[in-house]
């Protein structure tokens, strides 16, 4: 499993009231809330995103409340991975449980810059910056959890094992 992709980058602690606002918490379309995400730190952000994009934060991604409609978003709005310092822990969670990759590798959080063109190897963890060449390292998924992305999710992962 691989993904490539233009960067977004963004700085610490973006909390998840910044990914997905309280006001669009009344919907469980996903692709609603995809239409708002991150647009109280980056209006440019839902015109600008191409499937397969990647976003990079800082320290303490997805902090704040324990919102499954924060990961949600940024899957449908078409990010590929989510790169960052670190995460929240309920974040990180529920990112896995619903498919989407998140990585932790600080080096590459500092160095890789909004637009460049990323590309990492789930397999190996390797995080290469296309534009500068550099390539990072982040511990890779245990299979178990790369099942469960490559499933689309936790309950995915569950059907497709009971089939």
């Amino acid at each position: 499993m691989n993904a490539k992709g233009h960067v977004f980058k963004y700085p610490d602690n973006v909390d998840t009231d910044v990914i997905i606002p309280a006001r669009y918490l009344n919907t469980q379309d996903a692709k609603e809330l995809a239409s708002h995400c991150m647009e109280d730190i980056d209006k440019t952000f839902v015109h600008q995103v191409q499937p397969g994009d990647v976003m990079v934060g800082g320290w303490n991604f997805g902090c704040g409340s324990s919102r499954e409609h924060a990961p949600l978003c940024i899957k449908t709005s078409g990010i590929s991975v989510v790169i960052a310092k670190s995460f929240a822990r309920i974040f990180y969670r529920n990112s896995i449980n619903i498919g989407l990759p998140i990585l932790e590798c600080p080096a590459a959080a500092d160095a890789i810059a909004a637009g460049d063109v990323v590309s990492v190897d789930f397999d190996t963890g390797v995080i290469t910056d296309e534009t500068t060449g550099a390539a990072f390292q982040a511990e890779p998924f245990p299979p178990f959890i790369q099942e469960i992305i490559a499933a689309g999710g936790l309950m995915n992962s569950i059907k497709a094992k009971k089939q």
